[in-house]
């Protein structure tokens, strides 16, 4: 994958990180994500940004090894915590670890957006390599159907962007930086890993919760911002709402 989010470093964590909306998303991840680690010692992160997720994880007592194609994403998560933080490209993740077994792979916020159907079908077919037996991936990935999105765009009157995420490699924006994005419905992950993995859940990350990129519309409707939240508690299991939210987590099981 071509190294990109170096522009996006300086600014990561007060766009999304530290935003409210960025929070209550992490939150959602976080409280799902707890479920499914009582067998879990050994976690690779991939795309790990500024290293907020390795830095919860290392607060869970795991042991987190955390990587990111971008060096200046790694710099900035060395300088918040001295964790095992690694620069590495996610289409050879598995051979560069190689000799080493993990229990879960995390990938949080879209990560795996960045790669194409082709590398995406790569990264299913060798990540087993490196997982233990009944290893898991916990992936939180961007689908196509979004509806804030949608609601967004008509709202601007951009109407050529409503349905832009069902385009093959949309150039979208990250602080300023191009990103060829692929978006990816939860059918379309569960197709793509069927050889390797089983599905264990689906759940949606933001479908009352809104994208980032609203943070300041709602930064002084705080209230509106807890109530957009107390539905998204409402919907957490609803699995089928998955491919309509901003994002959603898809926890799948080494065969």
């Amino acid at each position: 994958m071509e190294a990109s989010f170096d522009k996006a470093a300086a600014n990561y964590d007060d766009t999304f990180t530290n935003t409210e909306i960025g929070k209550m998303q992490r939150d959602l991840v976080y409280t799902e994500l707890s479920k499914h680690l009582t067998s879990v010692k050994n976690i690779l992160e991939i795309n790990c940004g500024t290293g907020e997720d390795a830095i919860w994880f290392a607060k869970q007592n795991f042991n987190i090894t955390a990587t990111d194609i971008s060096p200046k994403m790694i710099e900035v998560a060395k300088g918040k915590a001295n964790l095992n933080f690694k620069t590495a490209d996610i289409n050879s993740i598995a051979s560069t670890f190689e000799n080493e077994k993990f229990d879960l792979l995390f990938s949080n916020f879209g990560g795996l957006n960045c790669l194409s159907k082709s590398e995406l079908t790569h990264f299913f077919a060798n990540i087993n390599l490196i997982l233990s037996e009944k290893g898991q991936l916990a992936l939180v990935i961007m689908p196509k159907n979004t509806l804030w999105e949608r609601f967004y765009f008509l709202a601007k009157a951009q109407f050529k962007n409503i349905f832009r995420r069902k385009r093959e490699g949309v150039i979208a924006q990250v602080d300023g930086e191009n990103v060829t994005t692929y978006y990816y419905n939860p059918k379309d992950i569960v197709n793509l890993a069927n050889a390797n993995f089983e599905t264990v859940t689906v759940k949606p990350i933001g479908f009352f919760v809104p994208p980032s990129y609203l943070d300041g519309f709602f930064k002084n409707k705080k209230g509106i911002l807890r109530f957009l939240n107390r539905l998204e508690q409402g919907i957490k299991n609803a699995s089928s709402l998955s491919k309509y939210a901003d994002h959603y987590l898809i926890i799948l099981q080494k065969r």
